[in-house]
């Protein structure tokens, strides 16, 4: 891996609508932005609409330090947009608009060759929604050398087919606790987070499964190894774009030192969630901080 490992996030972006106003999310968007404060060189593949909220993203992205060359543009489909519940902090439900440009995301060459140079390539299920973004995202994954599949089920905008191809195809996997038990609950595996973690690695060929838990931490199936974290008690003031940082961190430390590398990523969706919104600016030295001041 070179110094500053690479990144490619494939899937949405959008607006986010709060109710005290407009956020830029989307899990992909997210994760690429969390991922260049970890310290790779991530850019996102998406697609917006030749609109102002189209505009006012690309705008966002480039005020976010992140290359807009990936996102393409197009003048059928508006830009994606999602209607946020935060009346449960430490479980936001959202509501999202179909269809919208990021499910017309089109193959290219440039984008084939900027996914088969990088050292991971990251997607999520709801990218994978509509056939047009999927026909791309499954042709880019036969490219991909590290692939990392972001589970993120957001009903109704999966199916099981869906996501069985996606876990045939990944190499590291991360979920929450309620979708562990969703997609575990397909095969009737044992109860206990470690074993069904373990059964669905053997099954679909998975090197790495990670599991959050919201404040309770997470857990990592690494290798044939399995690690826990209990996580950091802070004061939430939302939860939103948390488990997208916790993901960044630990793909960026996962190969020196799988148990740090959960501790890490714990401690960044902790910070994360103590800040309002899915994107604050952040160093590496404010998370050992926290890390620091929770453990005394």
């Amino acid at each position: 891996m070179s110094s500053q490992p690479t990144m490619v996030c494939f899937g949405e972006i959008l607006w986010d609508i709060l109710p005290s106003g407009r956020q830029a999310g989307g899990a992909p968007f997210n994760v690429a932005f969390h991922a260049r404060q970890s310290g790779f060189d991530a850019v996102l593949i998406s697609r917006v609409g030749e609109d102002e909220l189209g505009i006012e993203l690309l705008d966002f992205l480039r005020e976010k330090g992140i290359p807009d060359e990936t996102i393409r543009r197009g003048k059928t489909h508006l830009t994606g947009v999602v209607k946020a519940n935060v009346s449960d902090r430490n479980e936001v439900t959202y509501q999202i608009v179909q269809p919208v440009a990021w499910d017309y995301i089109h193959w290219d060459e440039d984008l084939s060759q900027r996914v088969a140079a990088a050292d991971f390539f990251l997607f999520g299920s709801l990218g994978a929604r509509s056939p047009k973004s999927r026909e791309t995202l499954y042709a880019l994954l036969n490219n991909a050398r590290r692939k990392v599949f972001d589970i993120n089920l957001r009903p109704p905008h999966y199916t099981r087919s869906i996501v069985e191809y996606l876990l045939q195809h990944a190499d590291i996997v991360k979920m929450n606790h309620h979708e562990l038990a969703e997609v575990t609950s397909w095969y009737e595996y044992p109860g206990d987070e470690e074993t069904a973690m373990r059964h669905l690695a053997d099954r679909f060929g998975v090197r790495t499964v990670c599991v959050t838990r919201g404040e309770n931490g997470a857990c990592l199936w690494h290798n044939g190894q399995f690690w826990e974290s209990p996580g950091l008690t802070v004061d939430v003031q939302d939860t939103i774009g948390a488990g997208d940082s916790f993901l960044a961190a630990l793909l960026y430390h996962l190969d020196r030192d799988p148990k740090e590398a959960l501790d890490i990523a714990c401690a960044t969706g902790a910070y994360v969630a103590t800040q309002r919104g899915a994107t604050p600016s952040y160093t590496d030295a404010d998370i050992r901080k926290l890390m620091t001041v929770t453990a005394g």
